[in-house]
């Protein structure tokens, strides 16, 4: 596997902001085996295998990319490592740090972790994403529908052995977890771990009501603001988030504030769909098709021509807000669609 490696350099991608984009964040799939209230219906339609990009063609799609200057690859789903033989593209994209790519990470539900963290960690991945939005195991499953914590707990310790740097993301729920975001600061920096707190995002129609999910971060700040003493820091990962030292225990705290503060002037960001759909925007429904381009041409000419017009069209900024008088979200695709 392999066709275009990061030394066959291209311009770099400039958008109409004179932002460069230098993170792409690709989903490999949109199956989980979670179905977290905030992200999937139950009983979710996933697409048919036959429409997926090939592992192939996914090398090939981010090869092009990091060709025009992005620095850092994150894979996502769904969840990432339920794709049949993911390790073999991993490996296969390893090939380009040091070579055009600083970081190649993902984020995972932790739950396939056990099995494959060593070999993550062998393949270059330095750090990765686990969300867990609680530590009760009731709560956990309430959540997740079918997770099991103590298989993500299980995971979490496989990552931190082979020496894998481990951030937690958790999502702010009203009257789930709201109680316990405390005490998730304090159990993630006991272990070394950063901790990312996130607004829940009107991605997608549901079984829950996003406006009974919905906690301002400004709240769930204030309150944590009563146990801890917070300080602004100028930390970046390359993310949304923006970032306190919490002095009691010296971690970094971040906060993913999507619906009441934006975080779109820097944005440096595209994602592309596991179909090969190129969102320009999370919260926008402009995208471009790259999977007829990718297999139009194996020289990567046309695609190459997609890419740069695709990004010619990226936003300022999304278009985040909650539909109250309908009960209905911004934007009709899942997270697990686009890409978490």
């Amino acid at each position: 596997m392999g066709f275009e490696r990061a030394a066959t350099i291209k311009p770099a991608l400039i958008d109409p902001f004179q932002r460069a984009i230098t993170y792409l964040r690709v989903s490999v799939t949109d199956r989980c085996d979670f179905r977290c209230v905030y992200c999937m219906s139950e009983n979710m339609a996933f697409l048919p295998k036959q429409d997926l990009l090939t592992l192939e063609e996914l090398d090939r799609l981010c090869s092009a990319f990091i060709a025009r200057g992005v620095r850092k690859l994150r894979l996502t789903g769904g969840e990432p490592l339920v794709r049949r033989s993911i390790m073999t593209l991993v490996r296969a994209l390893s090939r380009h740090l040091g070579d055009g790519l600083d970081e190649l990470t993902l984020t995972t539900n932790g739950s396939q972790l056990p099995k494959y963290a060593a070999e993550l960690a062998d393949c270059g991945v330095k750090r990765i994403n686990v969300s867990l939005d609680t530590r009760d195991a009731d709560k956990f499953r309430a959540i997740t529908r079918w997770g099991e914590l103590d298989k993500v707990m299980a995971g979490i310790d496989a990552a931190q052995n082979a020496g894998i740097a481990v951030k937690i993301n958790a999502v702010a729920l009203k009257g789930v977890n709201e109680d316990e975001l405390g005490d998730l600061v304090a159990w993630s920096h006991g272990r070394g771990m950063d901790l990312t707190v996130i607004e829940v995002m009107p991605l997608g129609e549901i079984d829950e009501n996003r406006l009974d999910q919905y906690l301002p971060l400004s709240m769930v700040r204030a309150r944590l603001a009563q146990r801890f003493t917070l300080e602004d820091i100028d930390y970046q990962t390359g993310g949304p988030a923006r970032y306190a030292r919490v002095k009691e225990t010296g971690g970094r705290l971040g906060f993913i504030t999507p619906m009441t503060h934006n975080f779109c002037e820097s944005c440096n960001r595209v994602r592309i769909t596991c179909t090969g759909t190129l969102y320009m925007c999370l919260g926008q429904e402009d995208a471009a098709d790259l999977r007829s381009p990718l297999r139009a041409s194996k020289d990567n000419a046309l695609l190459h021509t997609a890419i740069e017009e695709a990004i010619s069209r990226k936003p300022k900024g999304h278009d985040f807000i909650i539909d109250r008088r309908h009960q209905r979200p911004a934007l009709a695709r899942h997270m697990s669609v686009t890409g978490g």
